[in-house]
């Protein structure tokens, strides 16, 4: 009775996706990731060089403005800082706020592999 339902539950996502638009999709996608959370790595280079990293993060945002809604130019988050740059979380190294610029930061996020 198990399978009966979660194929009728599935069956009923699948029918609902392919009825809304790309956009729609994709807003869908992002709220479910979200909610089941990732386990994101972002790096902050300058130039070639790598400065920092944040780990376990479950999701950047994009701001917007608090009257027009209108996108601004920074991302934000919140995942564990890894200070000395070895690609692990070690014991002090804690959770913090970031943000960063479009403008004038390259970076790479991505989901950890391991």
């Amino acid at each position: 009775m198990k399978a009966c339902l979660r194929t009728a539950i599935a069956l009923s996502a699948v029918s609902l996706l392919v009825a809304c638009t790309q956009e729609s999709q994709n807003k869908i996608g992002r709220s479910i990731q979200n909610w089941t959370g990732t386990d994101g790595i972002i790096e902050i280079y300058a130039g070639d060089k790598l400065v920092k990293r944040f780990m376990k993060i479950d999701k950047l945002s994009t701001a917007a403005g608090t009257t027009d809604g209108t996108d601004r130019p920074y991302r934000f988050g919140y995942g564990v800082m890894d200070a000395n740059l070895n690609g692990s979380v070690d014991s002090g190294e804690k959770k913090v706020y970031f943000e960063f610029s479009d403008y004038s930061t390259s970076y790479v996020f991505f989901e950890n592999p391991g």
